[in-house]
């Protein structure tokens, strides 16, 4: 009997009993890139995450009874800044760093999503929201914007757990003038005259360009409904972003409850530190894989915490990430038949996604084919050994001895199978013979 999926709910602050909708439409929400700069390892994080959710998901309930959408947001105030730096229009901006997330994502061998709409072909649906707030009492219009009053929501805050005023604080907001309240957040803004004609829109309110947060909102229920399943993220959107979509969304669709499930991911630091630019710690995903390190190697490293829990990027991670899956690339040898995905490694998803629980089960998985089936609906395992471990060097010597070795033992030359052994432990090479006839191997 497959276990129930259970995911914690950052809204109700307790892992719960997973229960769609519609079971027959299980639909999931995750907030996309903005398209302004290459991903970040922070980035990635949250895209691998989700991805494995969505394979899961499918698993359960079947792939054309799963709608995941992920927004590419097109329109904002970083997209401006950026294309005026490089001298550029916004489009060629856009579409070529939308290009590059594409690219780098699809290295980490994460699937694309079913929807992915943009944020600059839905500013219709923004402005009937918008007008659906202002009508209702909820926004108000001044010096130009259009506010949202967060007052007027008396559950704002709910899902960061902390009151009003003590959200404002920690936001860091700047007070404008023309807003009631310091948190009231823009759904709105006017124009700035050397903005680029291509990221100004016409509305009720004169010419400008939504606020961050009506994006969301307007794209997820466009897609899925007023009422849909899983709102997924990272941790640093629960406040403003995901607040502010809940506020907006609830106020401008009565009866509706937006998402039922908020699923954020936890934050990335690199060697202890956050990472940023003046540190000099700013890592992206192309530059790991400038630098040669595979894509599976970073989904690898990535998923090696508690999704929801901090993880620490750094040389050790990566390193026994690719020593795992030098190990798992193994077992492409003695693979030929399609079996089972492990029971036990998606009893471990079915827990909140326990990706290091699932991981230590899959090494201690005796039957090879059931290891790489496994490993493949976890999104790996996309290459041939001889891929993997082209350019190896060391480990490409080592691979062969060990060749040479089980065909010796096949053969029943004792002597030369010691013989290598020896070899390779006096390199430092340390041999573990497994009951399926594989051999791993590790450093002494």
């Amino acid at each position: 009997m497959t276990p129930t999926l259970h995911l914690y709910n950052t809204l109700t602050r307790r892992k719960e009993a997973f229960a769609p909708i519609d079971p027959a439409n299980v639909r999931m929400y995750v907030c996309g890139p903005t398209v302004y700069d290459r991903p970040h390892l922070g980035n990635a994080r949250s895209v691998v995450v989700y991805d494995v959710l969505y394979r899961l998901l499918m698993r359960l309930y079947g792939k054309e009874h799963v709608t995941y959408v992920r927004n590419i947001t097109d329109v904002d105030d970083k997209i401006n800044a950026a294309a005026k730096a490089n001298n550029e229009p916004i489009s060629a901006l856009t579409t070529r760093i939308e290009g590059w997330f594409h690219d780098d994502m699809a290295a980490l061998n994460c699937e694309l999503p079913n929807k992915e709409p943009h944020a600059t072909a839905h500013i219709k649906q923004m402005i009937r929201i918008i007008e659906q707030l202002i009508d209702k009492k909820y926004a108000y219009v001044a010096d130009g914007h259009v506010l949202f009053a967060v007052a007027s929501y008396k559950d704002y805050g709910a899902l960061s757990g902390r009151k009003l005023d003590e959200l404002i604080a920690g936001a860091r907001v700047e007070v404008e003038s023309y807003k009631k309240h310091p948190g009231d957040f823009v759904l709105w803004k006017p124009a700035e005259p050397d903005d680029d004609p291509s990221s100004v829109f016409d509305s009720p309110w004169g010419k400008g360009r939504p606020g961050w947060h009506i994006e969301c909102s307007a794209m997820s229920t466009t897609y899925l409904g007023e009422d849909f399943d899983i709102h997924g993220g990272g941790a640093d959107l629960m406040f403003p972003h995901h607040e502010n979509e809940i506020a907006q969304s609830r106020c401008a669709l009565p009866g509706s409850h937006f998402a039922r499930y908020w699923v954020h991911n936890g934050f990335l630091t690199v060697n202890g530190e956050k990472m940023s630019k003046s540190l000099g710690n700013f890592i992206t995903v192309r530059d790991l894989l400038d630098k040669g390190v595979k894509g599976e190697v970073i989904r690898l490293a990535l998923l090696t915490a508690k999704y929801n829990e901090p993880l620490d990027w750094n040389e050790k991670l990566v390193h026994d990430a690719k020593t795992t899956l030098d190990k798992f690339y193994r077992y492409l040898d003695t693979w030929d038949v399609e079996d089972e995905i492990s029971p036990h490694v998606i009893k471990a998803l079915m827990d909140d996604l326990n990706m290091p629980r699932a991981l230590s089960i899959v090494l201690s998985i005796e039957n090879a084919s059931v290891v790489v089936s496994t490993l493949k609906f976890l999104g790996f395992l996309k290459s041939t050994p001889e891929e993997w471990f082209k350019g190896d060097g060391v480990d490409n010597e080592v691979e062969n001895l060990i060749n040479q070795r089980i065909a010796a033992k096949k053969a029943k030359n004792w002597a030369e199978a010691d013989r290598i052994r020896k070899t390779l432990a006096d390199q430092g090479i340390i041999l573990e013979d497994r009951p399926d006839g594989t051999t791993d191997w590790r450093r002494a």
